[in-house]
């Protein structure tokens, strides 16, 4: 068991602590606004809602009007020359502001003595002195004294907050020389007054240029840990200062011993910073990475990450210890909107080997999540609306990765262009009901894409540029809705659609198969079009019920018919077909298309004239409310959804009639439990072999063969989960841009995994999802199902437990199972993850800081998969 709690990060601290406490000394500078022998009024007391002004000159050593006040009283001694503020006491000069329950102004001696007050009820310290010079944070405090005339001062008690923790010190002073001085200072993130844990400064001194510390310590419930540093001295400078990042130390079973993230971290402006490190290991490996930030504030900000890994394996001499070349790059990016109303900018990168969370260890973390995932994917996006909203244009460039099958897709760019759609003959300033023609529609939208998809070693091979498929596509679609004869609504469109293309491909037979012979560039264009007509209605149908607490049921059908044509393009006229070269004699196969396998492909052959239908269903119940005593009625859906869909293709010679398919929803519990399902049903036969036959089943008795069936469920019994998570997530990603890399790594892990984030105000929540897929397009039939739950409950209100797993019925075995538990511990959080079983099988106890401020103070055990040490 390691403490995982580096040196650099203890001095780098230290500087936090005594920087700060040089900021309260500052705060008690208060200038000589009572120095001298000033005239007061001849009354011995002030009215509570009076304010003094002191104007400059009056007093010796003023540059400007001193303000005080006090909501109790105001008290003048003219004989000792003295001034008392009680309840509430207020002092303002310049920059400097004062705040306490008891203020007294010594004139004669220059002195300035504040202080809070024991309440005679609840015999608690209240009041204190609450000190705050310029943007610096505000500083609280037992009690102060300090003098006008040496610049001599002195705080006890000093508590503030800065930096995301809490800063307090048992006695500061100032000299004349603009030095500070305090004594038993301690630094922690937790808020009360007797912290949990602290670094703890003996001594120190402050100047304008630079500090200097004494003996610093770490101490945790009280107890000291056995290790300090003698003495600290470092620059103090207005800006970031850069500095080594000291490594951590360990050993990995298959790379040996290792000194882990040992780096620099460059301090560039306030916009931006990075880190550099390196991992090394005694075996060969080696690691490098660089992490840059950026931010400016209600602009955008982002981060980039560049990893590489040269990984040894095996045995030394042996082919397997030939070095293993990995690299992975990460680039987020966001914009805010009203930094560029009209245009957004947005990236998400992930991309490297295939290879690299699984050889690196998911870069040294040993998330299981990570090296568990078989895919990665990448997007730059870049979107404005002009035009005043009526085109909107996209732009991007994505990847795909997977790891398994080592494939990655480019896309590099593509774009879209939408129009919104439009009534041309219709006008703003209409008086009365619309004219046939002025519900006449028009749409537009443009999609482009230059896209690859190969194997990840060859995407940097020669040639592989010249395996890019481009294209753009045109689509105008041209619409009418009208009202028919009182309950049909009819509805007609016009699509015409047109691809632009720079290659085209040639096709022949070589050795007895058809193939590509060919690729011929240049510029070529293909279009096609389509005719849709029908009508659709509403049918109603209630059931009333008198007795009980169910008061109806409702029936809601919507059967539709459609009319669809289109040509068949693949005749000569159109171009867009060619006859085979070279084709064998009694080859079925005599034309194809010359746009087959480009980007948005050609028009079809065949022509198409199809008589469409559709039936949806929709039914609910009401039923009567048992928690009102008005027995006001409540809806409760019983069939969100259920459609079922077909054509039968008049112009075709075979085969007219489609497959008839469906689908549906519904939910239970008060929408707590959701239910989806589809299936599709094939109305013709299968011969001795399992092929189609153009003969219909209703001939042998039959109806249709279900050849589809699929369906789905989810549900959760605590609903507040769900809501609690995605709020919190809203959240935590609008503070990413300061957060640290494993923080960012742990959002992405809430991201993708429910189960990963913990939220102590839900006692409990169970969730699962189970998915039911049967295929049997012809004799064979094949049937996959799973399923998957995960949730959570609280022991007491500090004590949180977690799991996750699932059921693969085919397979016969349980997916990845994780079990959590979780403590809170006010400042600090105790964490234990345990896989109990499978190829991950692990655990890890984690103990660490909850602010990111500390975020390497942490005691860590863990037993990773390939790795016990």
């Amino acid at each position: 068991m390691t403490l995982n709690f580096s040196t650099s990060y203890l001095i780098r601290y230290n500087f936090l602590i005594v920087l700060l406490l040089a900021s309260a000394s500052l705060y008690a500078q208060q200038p000589a606004s009572t120095a001298g022998k000033t005239a007061y009024a001849d009354t011995a007391k002030r009215a509570q809602t009076d304010t003094i002004a002191i104007k400059p000159g009056s007093s010796k050593g003023l540059n400007s009007e001193v303000k005080y006040s006090a909501e109790d009283s105001i008290r003048f001694d003219r004989k000792n020359n003295m001034v008392y503020l009680y309840g509430k006491g207020r002092i303002s000069y310049e920059d400097f502001e004062l705040d306490a329950d008891f203020v007294r102004l010594d004139q004669k001696n220059n002195l300035v003595f504040a202080t809070g007050v024991i309440d005679p009820k609840t015999h608690r310290y209240r009041g204190r002195p609450i000190l705050k010079q310029g943007s610096e944070p505000p500083a609280t405090t037992d009690s102060l004294v300090f003098n006008f005339k040496t610049k001599k001062g002195k705080t006890y008690g000093v508590f503030t907050e800065v930096e995301g923790g809490y800063l307090q010190a048992a006695q500061f002073k100032k000299n004349e020389f603009d030095e500070g001085f305090f004594k038993n200072g301690v630094y922690s993130t937790c808020n009360l007054p007797h912290p949990h844990f602290g670094i703890h400064i003996l001594k120190g001194m402050v100047t304008e240029k630079q500090i200097i510390t004494g003996p610093a310590y770490l101490e945790i419930e009280d107890i000291p840990f056995p290790a300090a540093i003698p003495f600290g001295f470092f620059p103090k400078t207005n800006r970031r200062a850069s500095g080594i990042l000291f490594p951590s130390f360990g050993e990995d079973p298959t790379r040996g011993f290792y000194m882990n993230d040992l780096g620099y971290y460059i301090g560039l402006t306030d916009l931006w910073d990075a880190e550099v490190r390196g991992s090394l290991y005694s075996k060969g490996s080696y690691e490098l990475s660089t992490l840059a930030r950026y931010r400016k504030n209600y602009k955008y900000d982002g981060s980039l990450n560049f990893r590489f890994a040269s990984t040894r394996l095996g045995v030394e001499g042996t082919p397997q210890y030939k070095p293993q070349k990995d690299f992975n790059v990460q680039w987020s990016h966001s914009q805010r909107t009203e930094a560029n109303p009209g245009t957004t900018f947005s990236a998400s990168v992930n991309f490297g080997t295939s290879s690299y969370y699984s050889t690196t260890a998911a870069g040294g973390t040993y998330d299981v999540n990570q090296l568990t995932r078989n895919n990665t994917s990448s997007s730059i996006a870049y979107g404005k609306t002009f035009a005043n909203g009526l085109f909107n244009f996209t732009s991007a460039l994505s990847h795909s990765q997977d790891f398994a099958t080592k494939n990655i897709t480019l896309r590099l760019p593509e774009f879209s262009l939408n129009m919104s759609t439009i009534s041309p003959f219709d006008k703003k300033d209409r008086v009365g009901e619309q004219k046939w023609y002025q519900r006449l529609s028009v749409g537009y939208s443009l999609q482009g894409s230059n896209s690859i998809s190969t194997k990840e070693y060859l995407l940097f091979k020669p040639g592989s540029m010249r395996n890019f498929v481009n294209g753009v596509q045109h689509n105008i679609p041209v619409s009418l809705s009208l009202n028919a004869f009182k309950y049909f609504q009819f509805n007609s469109s016009v699509n015409y659609s047109e691809k632009w293309y720079l290659q085209t491909f040639r096709k022949g037979y070589l050795a007895g198969q058809p193939t590509v012979t060919d690729t011929v560039s240049g510029f070529s264009r293909a279009y096609d079009y389509s005719l849709s007509t029908g009508l659709s209605t509403k049918v109603y149908g209630i059931k009333n019920f008198k007795k009980g607490n169910l008061m109806a049921l409702r029936h809601v059908m919507t059967p539709s018919v459609s009319l669809n044509y289109r040509p068949d393009f693949s005749q000569s006229k159109y171009g867009f077909f060619r006859q085979y070269d070279s084709a064998p004699v009694g080859s079925s196969d005599l034309s194809y298309s010359i746009y087959e396998g480009t980007l948005y492909g050609g028009p079809s052959a065949g022509r198409f004239g199809a008589v469409g239908f559709s039936l949806d269903n929709n039914i609910e119940a009401k039923v009567r409310s048992k928690s009102d005593t008005s027995n006001a009625p409540i809806k409760i859906p019983i069939i969100e959804g259920l459609s079922f869909n077909g054509s039968y293709n008049l112009a075709a010679s075979s085969f007219r009639l489609s497959e008839i398919s469906f689908n549906g929803r519904t939910s239970f519990f008060k929408q707590k439990f959701g239910v989806n399902f589809h299936g599709s049903f094939d109305p013709y036969q299968l011969d001795a072999t399992g092929n189609r036959i153009d003969r219909y089943l209703l001939r042998n008795g039959g109806l249709a063969r279900l050849t589809n069936f699929g369906l789905s469920f989810d549900f959760s019994f605590n609903s507040e989960a769900a809501k609690s998570r995605s709020q919190n997530m809203q959240q935590a990603t609008a503070n990413r841009a300061s957060m640290t890399p494993a923080q960012n790594e742990a959002l992405n892990r809430i991201s993708s995994d429910p189960n990963a984030f913990v939220d102590f105000n839900v006692p409990w929540n169970i969730s699962a999802a189970y998915s039911f897929n049967y295929s049997r397009p012809g004799l064979t039939s094949a049937i996959n199902n799973t399923l998957n739950f995960y949730g959570d409950f609280s022991v007491t209100e500090k004590w949180k437990v977690q799991y996750t797993s699932g059921l693969d019925f085919q397979t016969k075995r349980l997916s990845l199972t994780q079990f959590s538990i979780y403590r809170d511990l006010h400042c600090w959080d105790l964490s234990f993850r345990w896989v109990p079983f499978g190829q991950y099988q692990s655990y890890s106890v984690d103990l660490r800081v909850k602010a990111s401020i500390l975020q390497d103070l942490k005691l860590s055990r863990r037993r990773d998969y390939y790795n016990n040490f």
